[in-house]
């Protein structure tokens, strides 16, 4: 068996590890971006504005060290995929896009509009801004998607 065989095999055999890591990863990425500008850096938000300002800090502690915590899984994943010749980046991208997207798009809607346990921004027309997060995560969904589906098979 030749070195590129190898390598497909590596690839074929780790497609839902490579995905699920990007995806781990992706979710904490965007979990991080959301919590350092809208709450730390925009004071738009906190992630539960249901009670005092010291819970909703409380809150976004918990929520960002969820960010880490998924960030640094999907990084051990990667490690270890790269230690076994099977980190397969277009999949991991894909993943990765998904999870971002995915999260962007439960947040956006479980979130602010369901639970309503917080808003984008508390303005009169907050429409803009929900429109705006939802046309953003569907995007990245739809890239996760593709990607996804053109790295299914083994290459």
């Amino acid at each position: 068996m030749d070195t590129q065989t190898d390598h497909s095999n590596s690839r074929s055999a780790y497609l839902n590890r490579n995905l699920w890591s990007g995806a781990l990863f992706g979710l904490g990425l965007a979990a991080f971006i959301d919590e350092t500008v809208f709450h730390q850096l925009l004071h738009w938000h906190h992630f539960y504005d249901k009670s005092t300002t010291n819970i909703g800090l409380i809150s976004d502690g918990l929520f960002h060290a969820f960010s880490w915590f998924a960030s640094i899984g999907g990084m051990f994943i990667i490690a270890d995929l790269r230690r076994r010749n099977a980190f397969w980046l277009k999949r991991w991208w894909g993943g990765m896009m998904l999870g971002a997207g995915g999260f962007q798009l439960y947040d956006g809607t479980i979130q602010h509009k369901l639970m309503r346990i917080h808003q984008i921004r508390y303005v009169d027309n907050v429409i803009i801004y929900d429109l705006i997060w939802v046309m953003i995560s569907l995007v990245m969904v739809l890239n996760g998607l593709i990607l996804v589906f053109r790295t299914r098979k083994k290459s």
